[in-house]
């Protein structure tokens, strides 16, 4: 399906960039009652009158997740530029902040101020519509990792650690981040931000909390543990996960499909002794690769243990759209962060909040590119992120000059 003769200015209506689609896509987002409520819950709101005031704080850190290889005074310039255009004359004494008065208020404001709404506003939002973000009912989630380089400072660099290899330590220190996504819209749902020095597992497990009923999650190899089961099951959650060879699945029943039934176990122990086992279903199956046919070897186990109304070669096809999440994390990392620029902030707090202000940032494009996609009938995934990317920044200042009730978030107050 070819996306000829469509344009992002046909799809967000005939206002154009300021169009009432457009901040729709920005309100559902980042709805303003969700920085308000994360303002109470924190007790950042000012006390006086500053140039720099809670919200506009918020509002500059999840614009840097738009501009990321710009200064904070650029980005903060971009921020206010229509609010000060649509003023008949300019605000007595407020001017671009210098680089340090900046670097204060969010040291004021903190991380949890970012964190707050994020939780509050990452969620799932695919409709029964929207291509390929279900199976059989069932809402497509997934779950893996990445690694960002943070400035090199001594306080970074003992907060979150360093990379070593065999040719030395690492340039920049890291933080490792694990996302768990909607696969169909690749919007973020939920996140855990953890030192480079910790594993991908622990903090996988803590995003077992936002699935629920009605979900299957996909997750690799590095992921597969008796504990991810358990738990995903305890949550209600189906899931379709790829196993390490080493693990013993030893098969209880061959079904039609060429797939069988096999329990796992939480050690060789109670594997002998046949205790807390959980039934799955194994699917084996190869993939040509250059390197020759079948060189490729998969094994999934699954919760979905009927081979009818779930095919072995349905849910080896459905596996495959794990890899959205990969997209989705080069979309944060590369483009709206700008790697392999180390993210800006020097202190370990400011690097957390710079996190959440990119997670941010995320679901206000991904937003934008579903209702896009929704209104011309497409599917997301054939619409570009950069381009969106690039809608949103030019968009801001028009956005600034409507209404504060329009787009409260978006109008600083100073």
């Amino acid at each position: 399906m070819t996306l000829r003769g469509w344009s992002w200015e046909a799809a967000i209506g005939p206002a154009g960039l300021g169009g009432r689609p457009l901040l729709e896509a920005l309100e559902a987002a980042i709805p303003d009652e969700a920085v308000a409520a994360a303002i109470e819950a924190t007790g950042t709101r000012e006390r006086r009158r500053r140039r720099l005031p809670t919200r506009l704080v918020v509002t500059l850190v999840v614009a840097m997740g738009l501009w990321a290889s710009e200064s904070m005074r650029h980005v903060l310039a971009e921020v206010v530029a229509g609010w000060r255009e649509g003023t008949e004359r300019e605000p007595a004494g407020w001017q671009v902040p210098s680089t340090a008065a900046i670097v204060q208020a969010r040291r004021r404001a903190g991380a949890r101020l970012l964190r707050e709404p994020f939780e509050a506003v990452a969620r799932p939002i695919a409709t029964a519509q929207t291509p390929r973000a279900f199976l059989g009912g069932l809402r497509l989630m997934a779950i893996d990792g990445t690694t960002i380089d943070v400035a090199d400072t001594p306080e970074n660099e003992r907060a979150f650690g360093r990379p070593t290899t065999k040719r030395g330590n690492g340039a920049f220190p890291q933080i490792r981040v694990l996302a768990l996504i909607e696969t169909g819209t690749h919007v973020i749902c939920d996140a855990v931000i953890r030192p480079f020095g910790t594993g991908e597992v622990p903090p996988a497990l803590r995003l077992l909390r936002s699935i629920g009923p009605g979900m299957l999650l996909l997750w690799d190899r590095g992921f597969h543990s008796y504990e991810m089961v358990r738990t995903t099951v305890k949550q209600q959650a189906h899931f379709l996960g790829r196993t390490k060879r080493n693990v013993v699945l030893r098969p209880t029943e061959i079904l039609a499909d060429g797939s069988f039934l096999a329990r796992i176990y939480p050690s060789p122990t109670a594997r002998r002794r046949d205790e807390q086992g959980i039934e799955v279903r194994v699917i084996e199956y190869a993939l040509d690769t250059a390197a020759g046919p079948g060189r490729e070897r998969y094994r999934l186990i699954t919760s979905l243990l009927d081979e009818r109304a779930c095919p072995a070669e349905q849910l080896a096809a459905t596996y495959h759209e794990r890899w959205e999440i990969e997209a989705a994390l080069d979309e944060v990392k590369v483009h709206q962060w700008a790697h392999p620029r180390p993210l800006r902030s020097k202190h370990p707090r400011e690097v957390v909040q710079e996190v959440y202000g990119l997670l941010l940032a995320h679901p206000a494009i991904r937003t934008l590119m579903y209702q896009a996609a929704l209104r011309d009938g497409v599917d997301p995934d054939r619409l570009s992120f950069t381009g969106a990317l690039r809608v949103l920044r030019r968009a801001s200042p028009r956005a600034q000059r409507t209404p504060p009730d329009r787009l409260p978030l978006f109008a600083p107050a100073c």
